[in-house]
């Protein structure tokens, strides 16, 4: 409990009563002084008396069990008094945790059943994955005059689990779910020429390839037959991410490493679902996470928990140590999806390497999410010394950046560079490619 800045300024205007004793003689000016601050101190424990004591007041809170990175959740915040007074309150959340800090709330309690309520909602908008806690709220009210302020702080613990986005997984995947195209190797097809696995003899009609009759069967047969075909399966896909220090950087508002996840479980689901075996491998400095290709929607849910547990590090990150021990785990020619980034031609000197000895055994994609604001500095017409000087520094970057991207393809490797917008697209896109070609053969 504490003075408000209104009795400071009635208490200050109140001041020059103090000297007038001084100035002008007699009891009278005395008097006056003495029962203006009596008054002055009477409304004081009047305005203490009539303002709500903390006993009185219940704060409860509310918040979702977990929230997916990149969206926000909502903190409820359901303040009682019980009195039918109505104070002003002014109520803030102490976080801990990457979640972004909400404004303070000033509201004014109704009455309701003798009592007054206020339900108050702040906006939990998480920055990277966690479990951030409500460690308490603070309120601070005044008495019905506006002289004596009240604070508290009551403690509360509310922890909200922040995962990878499989809202956002699912709700793409089941858009998706009706292309052709992507359902290519989960059902038969019946197109001849679509795939590499023979799946059945047909007889031959006109208008049908004849490079797929089976001069063989049809000897056997005495009529011309020829081959069906269908998309192959049960390729093996191994989704490498990187969680050095580069891949913590925050990006359209989510670290890049989320980026990836959230796409890599993307691409998982549709492999899985397609029928191919998909792995894990997470690495900085070291390997710190390591899942063994598998097949069935059973091990979507295992790489969704590990994924969760990717955590982020200021480190660099060791191509030559993860690549080499993924090169020794896996001996069968798999789809490596390479999830990471870097800065310059220098430092991604011995990534190029690393995928270069990779791509031999492997087909290696590299995925790397590009800043648009490297894009938009470098062409944007600087006004001023500065931003002469912003753009020329994007230039080299963005100079860089596709100088290393030629490299990696030289190497061997498949490459994508996109937006965060349209950063899981383009992955899948390339997948359904590589599946349309049959580069895996």
């Amino acid at each position: 409990m504490r003075p408000t800045l209104r009795f400071v300024l009635v208490l200050c205007a109140a001041l020059p009563l103090a000297v007038a004793p001084a100035v002008a003689e007699g009891a009278t000016t005395f008097a006056a002084w003495v029962a203006v601050m009596g008054a002055l101190g009477l409304l004081l424990v009047v305005d203490a008396a009539l303002g709500a004591p903390r006993r009185r007041v219940a704060v409860s809170a509310a918040a979702p069990p977990q929230i997916f990175i990149g969206e926000r959740g909502e903190l409820t915040i359901t303040v009682r008094v019980a009195s039918t007074r109505t104070p002003e309150v002014e109520l803030v959340p102490e976080l801990d945790g990457e979640v972004a800090r909400p404004a303070p709330a000033r509201f004014r309690l109704r009455p309701e059943d003798g009592r007054s309520t206020a339900v108050v909602r702040f906006p939990l908008v998480p920055t990277r994955r966690g479990a951030p806690r409500v460690v308490a709220v603070h309120l601070r009210w005044t008495g019905p005059l506006g002289l004596v302020e009240r604070r508290w702080r009551r403690p509360l613990d509310v922890v909200v689990a922040v995962v990878p986005n499989l809202g956002a997984v699912r709700a793409m995947a089941l858009r998706m779910l009706s292309n052709r195209e992507l359902m290519a190797g989960l059902k038969v097809e019946r197109y001849v020429g679509d795939g590499s696995e023979f799946e059945s003899l047909r007889e031959y009609v006109p208008g049908l390839d004849h490079r797929a009759i089976d001069w063989k069967a049809s000897a056997r047969h005495t009529r011309l037959l020829c081959q069906q075909f269908r998309a192959e399966r049960n390729h093996q896909i191994i989704i490498a991410v990187d969680g050095g220090q580069l891949m913590s950087e925050p990006l359209a508002g989510i670290p890049r490493l989320d980026h990836a996840v959230n796409a890599g479980l993307l691409l998982a689901w549709m492999c899985l679902k397609t029928g191919d075996r998909v792995g894990l491998l997470g690495f900085d400095e070291k390997v710190r996470t390591w899942a063994e290709p598998a097949g069935g929607m059973h091990a979507f849910g295992r790489l969704t928990r590990l994924t969760a547990d990717l955590a982020y590090r200021r480190c660099e990150s060791n191509y030559t140590l993860a690549l080499a021990e993924l090169g020794q785990r896996v001996k069968r020619r798999s789809l490596v999806v390479l999830f990471t980034d870097f800065l310059d031609s220098i430092t991604a000197e011995l990534m190029v390497e690393n995928v270069r000895r990779l791509a031999r055994h492997h087909l290696v994609l590299f995925v790397a999410v590009g800043d648009p604001a490297v894009g938009e500095g470098a062409r944007r017409g600087p006004r001023s010394l500065a931003e002469l000087h912003e753009a020329v520094v994007a230039g080299d970057f963005a100079r860089e950046r596709r100088l290393v991207l030629e490299r990696l393809r030289r190497a061997g490797a498949m490459v994508i560079d996109s937006t965060p917008e349209h950063f899981s697209m383009a992955l899948l896109n390339r997948s359904l490619d590589i599946k349309r070609r049959e580069l895996l053969r």
